[in-house]
């Protein structure tokens, strides 16, 4: 379907929103030991916490905004460690809602009855974060991970999906470039054909981004050198997500964006999202972003290097971006 400006109207300043897209943590918790995840590092810990959504909460939210109508499950959490994920997923399908886990999962830990209901209960997309084809590879990044297992998960949820005769949720195999597994790519690509999956490699956030692959796929090395020349940050486009599908944490704080784990913009979204989503330091975000207010420390966008790349290069959020149409 199509939404509409920030999913909502861009009044001035892009003040005033009203999204019928959110971005809801299911989960916070994750199993894996990834190297550059603020999760496993800690670094996300302060700002996101260690938890699970509640049922109740996801309900409520669910009927006092009749308008949002999608919803993406994941950010820095495995939002199938949170058992009360196919209740969840129940609720968005009467209710009509569409629902995706995009942001990745590594799906290590998925148990059948999950399986199931993402199946059964129409989950619209699933992104798999598999970085490798062998465990040797693929467990040097995701630490404690079980390549086999996610593999098997994945097998289990396409027959669920035969069985069942429906094609969602699509799945897609993403796949971070390393220095170490870019000798595995092809091989990659092609065991996520046999699978019926979709293939995405991805840019590494650090420093061990392999170059010529990386520049073979994405016309840099690394994140650094894209902005280099470029001109733009390589996650530029999570800003809209303010106007256009705001981040909730798991306990009702509003993060506003899927990259910010260094402070909230207020909580209360599961009593009233409205007030929520226009606190006033998230509207200031929102006018620091289209460049008509300056920073201020205690914006989580000020700790932002997106944000900082586009005050040097002077690209700020037009009203043009956030009245496009989306997709999905």
């Amino acid at each position: 379907m199509t939404g509409d400006a920030a999913s909502g109207r861009h009044a001035a300043g892009g003040d005033r929103v009203r999204p019928t897209k959110l971005r809801l943590e299911v989960s916070s918790a994750c199993q894996l030991r990834c190297p550059s995840c603020p999760t496993a590092t800690g670094a996300a810990r302060a700002a996101v916490g260690w938890g699970l959504l509640r049922f109740a909460d996801f309900r409520r939210l669910l009927a006092a905004n009749p308008h949002v109508r999608s919803i993406e499950l994941s950010n820095y959490g495995e939002p199938f460690l949170n058992p009360e994920l196919p209740a969840m997923l129940e609720e968005a399908h009467g209710r009509g809602v569409a629902m995706r886990c995009d942001n990745g999962t590594n799906l290590d830990r998925a148990t059948p009855a999950a399986l199931e209901a993402a199946a059964r209960f129409g989950l619209r997309s699933l992104t798999v974060s598999i970085d490798g084809v062998t465990q040797e590879v693929y467990g040097r990044y995701r630490v404690g991970g079980d390549l086999e297992r996610v593999l098997g998960n994945v097998a289990a949820l396409q027959r669920l999906k035969q069985a069942q005769g429906v094609e969602e949720p699509a799945l897609t195999w993403q796949f971070v470039v390393f220095r170490w597994n870019a000798h595995e790519l092809e091989a990659a690509r092609a065991r996520a054909a046999e699978l019926g999956m979709k293939f995405r490699p991805k840019l590494s956030w650090d420093e061990h981004a392999d170059p010529a692959a990386s520049r073979a796929l994405f016309g840099a090395a690394s994140r650094d050198e894209y902005r280099e020349r470029h001109g733009v940050d390589f996650g530029e486009r999570f800003c809209l997500q303010l106007w256009r599908e705001p981040q909730l944490n798991w306990d009702g704080r509003v993060l506003g964006c899927c990259r910010n784990f260094w402070g909230d913009f207020g909580g209360g979204a599961f009593e009233d999202l409205d007030a929520a989503l226009h606190s006033e330091r998230l509207v200031h975000a929102r006018r620091m972003l289209t460049g008509q207010a300056d920073a201020r420390a205690d914006v989580p966008c000020s700790s932002c290097e997106v944000y900082a790349a586009r005050v040097a290069g002077r690209r700020f959020v037009t009203a043009e971006e956030i009245a496009a149409p989306t997709r999905g």
